[in-house]
């Protein structure tokens, strides 16, 4: 499982408000999501600020200073790698200057066949700092808006190319742009505090604002946020099943989070009670191993009628070990 990050999005319609502090603590919610850097894109209407770094959230910001990155409009990314190492090059939004302005780029998810992609684009000339998808994500916005115009056919093209998972937040210029894969395999949830409009891979993001939680993105919908919102389709004939990632539900999302409609705590607490009555354990004590299992070990052991019990306990002032880099540092955490 490589293809966990954090994005969010976030449009004021008070232009006199700067969004990167609520991308911030947005991002804060969801530093479980992704532990090896962390970035703020926004745009003010003139210019694109974009401030990335390697490390927690909190240390990459110190602390929530995002002074200097100024915009009612604008994106971020927590980074556990899909594609690339774990380096500054690497790190998210993705941003370039082109033509006709610029463009930011915020993904989750994996593009399995980014390689051949990249390779097409190097040999149109396109050059490349980074080895993620997310970059080829990036130059093949542009290339697509240069030839239509229309950044709503762009992504609608730049799709059809693409082979794997994706959520995306945009950022055309001062337009936000969001992006959800046709069979729905990240999550992606929309919400509202007065003027601002956020997207977020979790509620949870919404939930340390205060924000409304207003509905999914729905699998297959392109939004543009502005002062209205619009909604599009990525195929307007084409209606595939869904297949979300039950990876988020089992394990990776936080148990307080909302995912196209289940509560991920409530799903946690059924897989613990329906693998009691499929296998049923002559035991003594029901123990969560790790923590992320201790909803489904409750539900398991009401079900069971055994007693519930912490025979591990995790060092709270350490991340989550699963995402670190690489298996030495997982080893000595």
């Amino acid at each position: 499982m490589r293809d966990k990050c954090g994005i969010v999005g976030a449009y004021s319609r008070d232009k006199s408000v700067h969004v990167s502090r609520q991308i911030y603590y947005g991002l804060y919610s969801l530093q479980h999501r992704g532990q090896e850097s962390a970035g703020i894109s926004a745009h003010d209407g003139d210019q694109l600020s974009t401030y990335r770094g390697m490390g927690l959230v909190c240390d990459v910001f110190n602390n929530g200073n995002v002074e200097g990155i100024d915009g009612n409009v604008g994106i971020g990314h927590v980074r556990y790698s899909t594609t690339g190492k774990s380096k500054i090059e690497n790190s998210q939004p993705m941003f370039t200057n082109f033509e006709l302005g610029t463009v930011a780029v915020a993904h989750n998810g994996d593009i399995i066949n980014s390689p051949e992609l990249r390779c097409e684009l190097e040999l149109l000339g396109y050059e490349f700092e980074s080895t993620t998808d997310s970059e080829v994500l990036c130059h093949l916005l542009t290339r697509e808006i240069l030839k239509t115009s229309n950044v709503v056919e762009s992504i609608r093209n730049v799709t059809k190319l693409l082979n794997g998972s994706y959520s995306l937040v945009i950022l055309f210029n001062e337009d936000l742009y969001v992006v959800r894969d046709p069979i729905g395999i990240k999550p992606l949830s929309m919400g509202e505090l007065g003027d601002l409009t956020m997207v977020a891979s979790e509620t949870v993001a919404f939930d340390v604002l205060g924000a409304k939680h207003l509905r999914d993105v729905e699998p297959g919908e392109i939004i543009r946020i502005g002062d209205e919102i619009e909604s599009y389709k990525l195929s307007e004939t084409e209606k595939p099943r869904r297949a979300h990632c039950m990876f988020e539900y089992v394990y990776f999302a936080r148990p307080d989070s909302v995912l196209d409609g289940s509560s991920v705590y409530k799903v946690r607490l059924n897989i613990g009670k329906a693998l009691s009555k499929e296998f049923p354990a002559d035991a003594d004590v029901v123990m969560p191993v790790p923590d992320s299992a201790i909803t489904a070990a409750i539900g398991f052991s009401r079900e069971s009628g055994l007693g519930y019990g912490e025979g591990l306990l995790k060092n709270r002032y350490v991340g989550r070990t699963f995402i670190m880099p690489t298996q030495e540092e997982r080893k000595h955490l």
